[in-house]
């Protein structure tokens, strides 16, 4: 028993460890990687290529001041970032890298995955009203409402590949794609998963809590130095989280001959990553009334349809090609859909462009 805790302790304490150099690695790619998209080298100066970077940045916030407002619930505003943390830190206990290579498999690890992130949300509500500020309150607030839409499809979609799996276990799930993946049979549904984690940790195109130029700076406008770096931090280990959970989910996890499994995993979770990144250098930040409509009108409809494919699937048995096909059909339907829409929009707006135009050459004597 004594030596069964003795290698959880480890465990965590690696496990900690391997987060915190992660986070290093992708602030230090991210930034590499816009840099090159946008015709520009990135960091260079602070270490070979500026690979030094982000532990100078964390170095200038360990050791920068830590101000706390006077009027701030000083208990609530302590404790914010570490019930942002926390659950972030956590979720990695029951995620597997391989077969062998996890903390604790849990037989309803998926579930037990879903029920800790969510608590999260509270440590931005109590960011936003512990800090006394109604921009910071404001921001908490509209990351609770983001989160807490955006969360019902996710499940929705996480519910769906359990139905195809029969388990909520992530090791069963892995070894149930060993032929097929499920991204080529749920397309929707990949693409579903990958929107609604992108708005669960505030990622571009939804980062509109924290989008300065409309409240400041989010609940964490108040925050400084150390403090501040864990609700960073933690954005990070969810985003590293998000790229395993789909490599898990979607891309077969480990099951790729040649390579160890382990690397397999690295590689398909830091591709998903890499497409993360790609996309907050591609598409603008939504506006809140944009990000709500998103995820109330299209998003969560999908998942609902997602799953009644999936369960007719399921329940009449179908061909493993039928849920691609169906799948496909309802992606592409909903593509030209919102093309049509954005060109009628760009149509529109180019008509009272020039109605405009003309009712000034009408009063211009």
């Amino acid at each position: 028993m004594t030596g069964e805790l003795l290698l959880s302790a480890l465990g965590v304490v690696g496990m900690l460890l391997f987060l915190t150099v992660t986070t290093f690695a992708l602030v230090w790619i991210e930034r590499k990687f816009l840099g090159h998209i946008q015709m520009r080298l990135g960091p260079m100066r602070t270490g070979y290529h500026g690979i030094m970077q982000p532990v100078a940045d964390a170095l200038k916030l360990l050791f920068k001041e830590d101000f706390i407002p006077g009027s701030s619930d000083r208990l609530i505003f302590w404790l914010a970032p570490l019930a942002v943390f926390v659950p972030a830190f956590l979720i990695w206990v029951s995620i597997p890298f391989t077969k062998e290579l996890v903390i604790r498999n849990l037989d309803m690890g998926i579930f037990y995955i879903v029920a800790v992130s969510v608590v999260s949300i509270i440590g931005l509500v109590m960011a936003g009203w512990g800090s006394a500020n109604k921009y910071a309150l404001l921001g908490g607030a509209r990351a609770a409402a983001q989160l807490i839409s955006y969360e019902l499809p996710l499940i929705m979609v996480i519910l769906s590949v359990v139905m195809l799996s029969q388990s909520l276990d992530l090791k069963t799930i892995v070894e149930k794609q060993a032929v097929i993946p499920y991204v080529l049979l749920q397309p929707l549904g990949f693409l579903i998963f990958l929107f609604a984690s992108l708005a669960e940790v505030g990622r571009t195109p939804f980062d509109i809590p924290q989008a300065e130029s409309e409240v400041v700076g989010g609940p964490f406008v108040e925050y400084s130095g150390i403090r501040w770096s864990i609700f960073f931090l933690a954005e990070y280990v969810n985003t590293f989280a998000v790229g395993v959970l789909g490599a898990l989910l979607f891309l077969g996890g480990w099951n790729w001959p040649l390579l160890p499994p382990i690397i397999w995993i690295l590689v398909k979770s830091y591709f998903l990553v890499l497409v993360i990144f790609w996309m907050r250098a591609t598409f603008p930040r939504l506006r809140i009334d944009q990000l709500m409509s998103l995820a109330w009108k299209v998003l969560l409809p999908l998942a609902f349809l997602n799953i009644l494919i999936v369960g007719a699937h399921q329940f009449y048995r179908w061909p493993a090609w039928s849920l691609s096909l169906i799948s496909l059909v309802v992606v592409l339907a909903v593509g030209y859909r919102l093309r049509w829409r954005r060109i009628a929009g760009t149509s529109r707006l180019g008509l009272s462009l020039a109605t405009e135009r003309r009712l000034a050459n009408d009063r211009t004597p």
